[in-house]
């Protein structure tokens, strides 16, 4: 019997981590009443990837009788495993539908002294999406054109670290208003792009302040009026907003790999975690001022904390699309952004990749030919994960520990 159970290309595995000495399950007995529900959830789907916990498909060599079993994956975009093959599978459909045209990415920031509005507050998060696109649209809509819009916010940088901001891609020219022509290219200008998002953003926690809906962090607690907040936040428009334009680019590839790393998988891929003693995990990472590789350990406990804290809400979109790429106009509009761009376009059904397919690429052979005799293996059983399991997790992330009791 062959169990393929979950794979790592690199030496040291999140899971194990985790699961080392119990790290997970102290943590969580520790601040239980601070880990969000799909927090819990996320993580326990990455501790029962492709083991027998989740069911598995079976296969036999019906020529020698030998026998290899599937387990299934946890579809967590927490689990290394999954969140590779959900990138892969989202930068292919990407390449299949985006536009081949000379494209624009912009990074929106906010002062670090923000950021903690929008952890305390969530559902902000889902708002300023919304904020940067719709300064894109309005900015071309000045200029007679619809564009093709796709972001992401990110909540951490490089170092794990708490860093809320967006990573836009639009195209620098559109669709004009009768969808006849396309309009292209436009210069996209800092100083207006920045001056509109920090308004934009103040307006927006003034607002939530206003309404009494925007909770406080422990230091600015002594703020109960929207006077006091006003001013407060007054600061703010004299502080730097970094707003950063990279240069126009018909790579189109480039920014969605780029944008691919970070939007279906953990805030660190396995390949940067460098050690792990028992008791501290080394890891490494770019350093955007420097423009170097730095080290940082932390205590294990630390080092999932961190991790963990960026973990969506459920239904949680990471990435977002506007402009004729919205869901409501793309329909319609790209294919006539193909005919205008003299695009030849084969098959844009969407990509999907099966765990074979995933092997095959990943590690240079068919996992379902027979060591043995080199036939194709075929489909005997499946067992689906039990109704039981599913149920406990569900009682572990809403506080009941059966175990406890």
């Amino acid at each position: 019997m062959i169990d393929m159970e979950y794979v790592s290309t690199h030496g040291i595995k999140l899971r194990d981590i985790f699961l080392d000495k119990g790290n997970w399950w102290k943590l969580f007995l520790k601040h239980h009443d601070l880990i969000r529900i799909s927090i819990i959830l996320n993580v326990l789907k990455l501790l029962v990837c492709r083991t027998s916990f989740l069911g598995y498909h079976q296969f036999v060599c019906l020529t020698c009788s030998r026998s290899m079993r599937v387990p299934h994956s946890c579809k967590s975009r927490f689990c290394p495993s999954c969140g590779k093959k959900a990138t892969d599978i989202w930068i292919k459909n990407s390449l299949n539908t985006l536009p081949k045209t000379t494209w624009q990415h912009i990074t929106f920031t906010m002062p670090e002294e923000l950021w903690v509005f929008f952890w305390l507050n969530r559902s902000l998060l889902n708002r300023i999406p919304l904020i940067a696109g719709t300064i894109i649209k309005d900015w071309t809509h000045s200029k007679g054109f619809l564009p093709g819009i796709f972001l992401a916010i990110h909540t951490f940088g490089r170092d794990l670290k708490r860093n809320i901001h967006i990573h836009l891609s639009t195209t620098a020219g559109g669709l004009s208003p009768c969808h006849t022509r396309w309009i292209g290219k436009a210069y996209f200008y800092h100083e207006s792009l920045k001056n509109t998002w920090r308004y934009t953003i103040i307006a927006l926690l003034r607002d939530e302040f206003k309404k009494g809906l925007l909770t406080l962090p422990p230091h600015l607690r002594h703020i109960t009026s929207y006077t006091l907040f006003n001013s407060w936040t007054s600061q703010f428009y004299q502080k730097p907003w970094v707003i950063h334009l990279k240069g126009q680019s018909n790579n189109m590839k480039a920014n969605v790999d780029y944008l691919g790393k970070y939007l279906k998988r953990p805030p660190i891929g396995e390949t940067r975690i460098k050690d792990y003693d028992g008791t501290s995990v080394t890891y490494e990472y770019l350093d955007h001022s420097t423009k170097t590789q730095e080290i940082m350990t932390l205590p294990v406990l630390e080092f999932i904390a961190r991790l963990i804290r960026h973990i969506p809400d459920k239904h949680f979109r990471n990435i977002r699309y506007y402009g004729f790429l919205s869901h409501k106009l793309r329909g319609k509009l790209l294919p006539l952004v193909y005919n205008l761009l003299k695009m030849n376009r084969g098959s844009t059904a969407k990509v999907s990749l099966s765990w074979r397919d995933m092997i095959r690429t990943t590690y240079r052979y068919d996992p379902l030919v027979c060591p043995r005799c080199k036939t194709r293996m075929v489909l005997e059983s499946v067992v689906f994960a039990s109704d039981s399991l599913i149920t406990q997790h569900k009682e572990i992330a809403h506080g009941y520990f059966p175990l406890l009791l």
